[in-house]
């Protein structure tokens, strides 16, 4: 299937389950509280399918545009309400339960998050063991006592089985602001010792790319033989005749010594004819290649469409599962959607005043790259997009900016120390400045999008 039909296929079903989800919550805690919903619908505009159910025979749509969705329930402000159902309108309902309803929305969101974390770390979260390779001399990580074979065991209390555990966790510790991170570290099959990750002197970017490089330290990657263990089809290795099984002897007279060797040697030509030879079942084989001229981040790099081979021995010696018992991972999933959470709100506050670059905001167009990517990959990483995209929704969701469910139950705060609703002006004010923020949030995630569309 075409790669960008395929993630926008990827990105409208993510959404749709993750907007039902939210839905859903408003949609329960209503009827569950009496109130009546007329209407519970996924996406805007004409249905393209509804059906009537239930007692109050309450209509399930999907509309033709798919960005959203929403739950109308019974209200006086939006039409004229019968007399002896004005006690189901929402209008009519108490502080608390209006309140209730429109928290459920975001913390439907919220739980269902926990419930696939839960899932996945029942099931098992595949990732590589977060070993230390080269340390970087005079950063902090080697002035911390880190040193080159050590393993990241546990950070702050959190243990860290794999890589990316070990990044969310220092994410989040930085973006707390904690600055002397304790770090617990073993060495060979028994020894640890516990070092403090003194970040105090270092203005680290909130970014995960170099994150690991500005601390000072690189993840630990075995010396691989310069075998090649798949090819993309169409790609400049398989057009110029390379094999699956082919071992890269020379480039251009040089002797490869490595794969990381040859990866840079390929980065480094890119649209240069690089006379290859490779050892073939035996046999000696030239071939004439020409790297794909690529481009990122300001930068020209060669790119040949060829993974490295690597031994069933290398990979099992290097993989980890992070992995527990019913309930401990039911805790370990609440833990781990409590940090993305904070670590949302707080990247958030830091954009706001201006700690984080703005470039951290997506839109759709890399949401939907992301939903396609991790799909393809297979249904763990999907279901871990999921998650984390319930996650940002939720919490966005509870910013205090009209339109949003937080905006609302900023005005029902309002209400509980004033007395009395928030009066019809003030709301359509609210209404207008929240409009401006929202486009205004668009436009910038939309610019975002585009800025990493065309320079990657």
């Amino acid at each position: 299937m075409n790669t960008v039909l395929f993630s926008i296929l990827s990105f409208l079903v993510a959404l749709s389950v993750l907007v039902a989800v939210h839905e859903f919550g408003h949609f329960w805690v209503a009827r569950k509280l009496g109130i009546k919903v007329l209407r519970f619908s996924i996406g805007f505009g004409k249905p393209i399918w509804s059906r009537c159910s239930g007692k109050d025979n309450t209509e399930f749509a999907v509309a033709s545009i798919p960005l959203g969705g929403y739950v109308k329930m019974l209200d006086e402000r939006e039409g004229d309400v019968d007399a002896s159902e004005v006690h189901r309108a929402f209008n009519r309902q108490s502080l608390a339960t209006r309140f209730a309803v429109v928290l459920a929305g975001p913390m439907a969101n919220l739980i269902f998050a926990v419930l696939i974390y839960w899932f996945m770390y029942m099931v098992g979260i595949p990732g590589l063991k977060p070993v230390v390779g080269e340390v970087t001399p005079g950063l902090a990580a080697e002035l911390s006592g880190f040193q080159s074979g050590d393993e990241i065991i546990n950070i702050e209390g959190r243990d860290t089985p794999t890589w990316k555990s070990v990044i969310i966790t220092l994410l989040r510790q930085i973006v707390m602001d904690n600055r002397k991170i304790n770090v617990t570290l073993k060495v060979g099959d028994e020894q640890t010792r516990t070092v403090q990750l003194d970040l105090t002197a270092y203005e680290i970017s909130i970014g995960r790319a170099n994150l690991l490089k500005e601390i000072g330290f690189e993840p630990y990657s075995p010396r691989l033989k310069a075998l090649i263990g798949m090819l993309e089809p169409e790609g400049a290795a398989e057009k110029a005749g390379f094999q699956v099984g082919d071992e890269v002897v020379s480039a251009n007279g040089k002797p490869i010594k490595d794969w990381a060797d040859w990866v840079d040697y390929v980065r480094a030509n890119p649209g240069q004819l690089i006379e290859v030879s490779v050892n073939r079942k035996g046999k000696r084989v030239e071939l004439d290649l020409t790297p794909k001229k690529m481009e990122a981040n300001g930068q020209v790099y060669g790119r040949i469409g060829a993974g490295v081979h690597i031994s069933d021995e290398v990979r099992e010696s290097r993989r980890s599962m992070h992995q527990y018992s019913a309930m401990p991972a039911l805790w370990n999933g609440i833990v781990r959607t409590w940090d993305i959470s904070t670590l949302t709100l707080k990247m958030f506050w830091k954009m706001l005043i201006g700690k984080a670059s703005l470039e951290n905001i997506s839109g759709p167009i890399t949401i939907a790259e992301y939903a396609g990517q991790s799909a393809s990959i297979g249904w763990m990483p999907f279901f871990a997009f999921l998650a984390l995209v319930s996650i940002s929704l939720g919490v966005i969701n509870l910013v205090p900016i009209p339109l949003l469910d937080g905006g609302h139950l900023m005005y029902y705060i309002v209400e509980f120390f004033k007395g009395s609703p928030v009066s019809e002006n003030a709301e359509i004010i609210g209404q207008k400045i929240g409009i401006i923020l929202l486009v205004g949030l668009m436009m910038l995630a939309f610019y975002n999008d585009l800025v990493r569309l065309f320079t990657s």
